[in-house]
């Protein structure tokens, strides 16, 4: 079982770090996790009147909602945004997702904010940025891959692009670059006493994971099309198979000696080792190991490649992949009450990252939330007979 941390008990490099995160879906709530998993005490402030959303998670499971301090709150009131202003003077950090000028409407944009507070670091995370003529469109991971070309680039030779769950734009060209932006402001700062307002984009954020594939197109070693090019299909040293059981293994052998080791296994003729980068023998090459992998099944491949570097690996499901025992071994998945989730990413050595749990009474109520930024008691009870903190 997780236990709840309050801020004093919280460990990790960013212990003692304030954050405040407006409630969102998708990257900026995994950017606050993340935070707080990293010791920081996180403050998540939700709409008094906020409705059920779409895919409605129970508390345990809520991952959007674990290790932060909760407080509802009508930032529409005059003294609404004034209290969070006040929050805010107290904060290292506040990160929100809202379209282009949501926060400015709000009284809450970043020169108001920076100017009670300028060590303030402030993050934005947008689909498109703050500017430019998409900048108010809303949209999904797969909108901001279709903007920056890169849904085009994934699935096969033939047939249409596969979005890649949400991991490339919201989690990966989101929360990531996000976190990278927050850090390094913190950086400076440290330097300079000066926060930062930083303005990241998921289309921008997934284009720069992409960066090195524009590099291979630049010098002639990537064409635009789908299911052609070294990681995309189309090489069939770099693809996944189907097993005898109808279930399948990824083969990613792409330096040659790796695909000689895996070709000596399978075993692959000879002849294919020495023409590994040929794209004319690319045809036979997949038939071949094609035919040859759906001799066994998964896991019997499993066992042949477990002691090579043919980097051969069984295509698990999520579930499967929790019961590995490389995870097992680095208790890569942690349990908190029902739910059994990643464990933090990445790994400290000095100052241990803690599980988040999800939150309790405690972290709901105003009067214990407000009073870690120093209002009094008075003051709190009678904000909350005001009505701020909704029902």
């Amino acid at each position: 079982m997780v236990t709840t941390l309050t801020a004093a008990d919280k460990t990790g490099p960013l212990a003692g770090l304030r954050v405040i995160e407006m409630a969102g879906i998708g990257p900026v709530p995994l950017a606050a996790l993340m935070l707080s998993e990293m010791g920081a005490d996180v403050l998540r402030i939700e709409r008094a009147d906020a409705k059920q959303p779409l895919l409605f998670l129970p508390d345990a499971c809520d991952l959007d909602r674990h290790g932060r301090s909760i407080l509802r709150l009508d930032l529409k009131r005059p003294d609404g945004a004034a209290l969070l202003l006040r929050l805010a003077e107290k904060a290292d950090i506040l990160i929100e997702g809202f379209r282009p000028g949501v926060m400015e409407r709000l009284g809450l944009g970043p020169d108001i904010v920076r100017d009670r507070n300028p060590a303030l670091i402030y993050g934005r995370l947008t689909g498109f940025g703050q500017d430019g003529p998409l900048s108010p469109r809303a949209g999904h991971d797969i909108t901001y891959l279709a903007y920056a070309g890169l849904l085009h680039a994934i699935g096969r030779q033939g047939a249409p692009p596969v979005p890649p769950l949400n991991l490339v734009a919201d989690q990966g060209g989101g929360a990531m670059i996000l976190i990278a932006g927050v850090l390094a402001a913190l950086f400076q700062r440290s330097r300079t006493g000066e926060g930062e307002v930083i303005d990241a984009a998921m289309a921008e954020g997934a284009s720069m994971l992409a960066a090195p594939v524009h590099a291979f197109m630049a010098a002639g070693l990537w064409n635009d099309r789908r299911g052609e090019n070294l990681l995309d299909s189309g090489a069939p040293f770099y693809d996944t198979y189907e097993t005898a059981d109808g279930r399948h293994v990824a083969v990613g052998c792409l330096e040659p000696r790796f695909f000689a080791e895996f070709a000596r296994q399978l075993p692959l003729d000879r002849r294919f080792v020495g023409s590994q980068y040929d794209r004319a023998s690319w045809p036979q090459m997949r038939a071949a190991i094609a035919a040859r992998i759906r001799e066994k099944t998964r896991d019997e491949w499993t066992e042949v490649f477990a002691p090579t570097d043919a980097c051969v690996a069984p295509v698990l499901s999520l579930t499967e992949a929790r019961d590995h025992p490389q995870s097992r071994a680095r208790q890569g998945f942690v349990r908190s009450g029902t739910l059994e989730r990643p464990a933090p990413a990445p790994r400290f050595s000095k100052a241990a990252s803690t599980p988040a749990a999800a939150p309790t009474a405690a972290d709901r109520q105003p009067s214990d939330v407000l009073s870690r930024f120093g209002i009094d008691e008075s003051e709190i009870e009678a904000l909350v007979r005001s009505g701020l903190f909704g029902q």
